[in-house]
């Protein structure tokens, strides 16, 4: 397989601030004491740790979000998801990039 067919696409904040007003699902795959410091209302912690374990937490209809701190492990989980059969993105710059453009974050352990 080509680099290029294993790389998974990537959106960027505007396609994932529709996403999240539309009640799709974004996985932050960062592990639990990073998403507990700042991550982006509405995304679903699922660490990259234990996303084979959680697989079947992901929704296979609709197209999902993944996002991590700069971009590098959510190309990952997205690539992977995608060989499952997902409809997977990775969200561009990470929550890193979004908080330091000034979006909304928000800190503590998942709900």
């Amino acid at each position: 397989m080509s680099e290029q067919a294993e790389r998974a696409p990537e959106v960027g904040f505007d396609e994932l601030e529709t996403a999240l007003r539309e009640g799709k699902v974004v996985v932050d795959v960062r592990e639990r004491d990073e998403y507990e410091r700042a991550h982006v209302a509405g995304v679903r912690l699922i660490p990259m740790s234990e996303l084979q374990q959680r697989w079947e937490e992901i929704p296979s209809g609709d197209r999902v979000y993944v996002i991590c701190q700069s971009g590098a492990r959510s190309l990952n989980a997205a690539a992977a998801l995608r060989q499952a059969g997902v409809d997977a993105v990775s969200v561009a710059g990470g929550t890193g990039r979004w908080a330091k453009e000034g979006r909304p974050v928000e800190s503590g352990p998942p709900e």
